[in-house]
């Protein structure tokens, strides 16, 4: 296929909503020389996947290019927010040559097409199961919940800005019960800034590989360093309420939350990480409002938790990889380790159907030796036992796990086990 055929797709997929009237009314112009850079210059964009075309790349009729029609892929590539360099590059090239006729299009045609890339919509549709039972007089539980969730992304200009967001809404099918509305879980805006990269608002934040915490804090993080070392800071307000809203036993905690983290991944195989969290001002409270006295196992007056934690991965092939994580809670008198040790077999990716992968470990966290452990839809603070999951995608963007837990409780030592079983719509 010849270049002029494919930018004359693109053409036709960008161009022939505004032509019907714009061509009425003035003369077409100048054809671009056939020997042009620009076609060039087009035809990678398109490679790129910056400006589509058809999708196999064909168009039925005219084989040249007006400067009208290459100013509207400018203006349509000029739109777009997240480019590569070499492609932000020659986008400028083609917005120098061809700024005669942009300014004749008018701002009107690039704020259309920005305003239309300008907002990103992702999210899932979860169907969550579990099943735990327990020797103590904690009981029996049972979850059967379905989970539908926003996350908005909004560029802002082309700084590098981007205003995120994540919106949760739960259905508890055991019950026939909805959440009271849609819980805003993240609203954050993320950006470079002094050649770190930032993050403002009701953020993420993600340590100890999720064996500490896997939440979000009311504050900042900032993470600067190159693709081998990496220093990741944050600071802000850590509140566990309204997290586990079908939870009767769950705590209300609140705290202000510190942490340093570092990183290091000298090659593909090896990714190793150490750090630091600190709680201060901790106030915990019951399902009854009752106040909790020494809630990460301190002295009873005690607000504080420090937490120190290494570990990281190493993969012996494209296959299979070990991981593993340790972290302690220095201010806690009792149950204050944390570790985890699994063997992983390949990996499921949700853009690849078909693809699967399998683990099996040992973890133990307990009690105040973690704030919120990703672990914890399986196993949480105050178990320890055997784990083993897989997962696969039976069709693109469809996540089927199942995992399976078999312990006992870090402080009674009484048997417990869990199921768990998810599957995730990704869209």
């Amino acid at each position: 296929m010849s270049k002029k055929t494919l930018v004359s797709a693109i053409t036709a997929a960008l161009v022939v909503g505004a032509a019907s009237t714009t061509f009425a009314a003035a003369n077409p112009f100048s054809d671009v020389p056939a020997d042009s850079w620009a076609y060039d210059a087009v035809t990678t964009l398109a490679a790129d996947g910056v400006i589509d075309g058809y999708p196999d790349g064909t168009y039925k009729g005219q084989n040249t290019m007006t400067r009208y029609e290459m100013a509207q892929i400018v203006a349509r590539a000029m739109a777009k927010t997240d480019l590569e360099k070499a492609d932000k590059a020659l986008v400028d090239k083609l917005a120098a040559e061809f700024a005669e006729e942009l300014d004749n299009l008018g701002v009107r045609v690039a704020d259309l097409e920005k305003k239309s890339d300008n907002v990103k919509w992702g999210g899932e549709l979860r169907y969550r199961y579990y099943d735990i039972d327990r020797d103590s007089a904690a009981g029996d539980e049972t979850h059967n919940k379905v989970l539908f969730r926003l996350e908005p992304k909004a560029y802002i200009g082309n700084s590098g800005w981007t205003a995120n967001a994540r919106l949760d809404y739960e259905m508890n099918l055991s019950t026939d019960e909805n959440n009271d509305g849609v819980v805003v879980d993240r609203a954050y805006v993320e950006g470079p800034l002094f050649g770190a990269t930032v993050t403002a608002g009701r953020t993420p934040v993600f340590t100890a590989q999720g064996l500490l915490f896997d939440d979000r804090i009311s504050g900042g993080t900032v993470a600067f360093g190159s693709d081998e070392f990496t220093t990741s800071l944050a600071a802000g307000r850590y509140s566990e309420d309204d997290h586990h809203a079908y939870d009767k036993d769950a705590k209300d905690i609140t705290a202000e939350y510190y942490g340093v983290q570092f990183d290091y991944t000298p090659n593909d195989n090896l990714a190793l990480n150490a750090g630091y969290t600190a709680l201060t001002g901790i106030d915990a409270k019951n399902s009854n409002s009752q106040k909790i006295v020494a809630p990460f196992g301190g002295d009873k007056n005690d607000t504080t938790a420090n937490f120190w934690y290494a570990g990281g991965k190493y993969a012996f092939d494209k296959n299979v990889a070990f991981v593993g994580e340790y972290a302690q809670n220095t201010e806690a008198n009792t149950e204050d380790q944390a570790w985890t040790a699994e063997l992983q077999y390949k990996g499921a990716n949700p853009a690849d159907a078909g693809s699967w992968g399998m683990y099996a470990g040992y973890r133990q966290i307990e009690t105040f030796a973690s704030i919120a452990p990703t672990y914890d839809d399986i196993i949480g603070a105050g178990y320890k036992g055997a784990v083993v999951g897989a997962s696969y995608v039976p069709a693109e963007n469809i996540l089927a796990t199942i995992e399976y837990f078999d312990g006992e409780e870090t402080i009674s030592g009484q048997d417990a086990s869990k199921f768990f079983a998810n599957v995730d719509f990704f869209f």
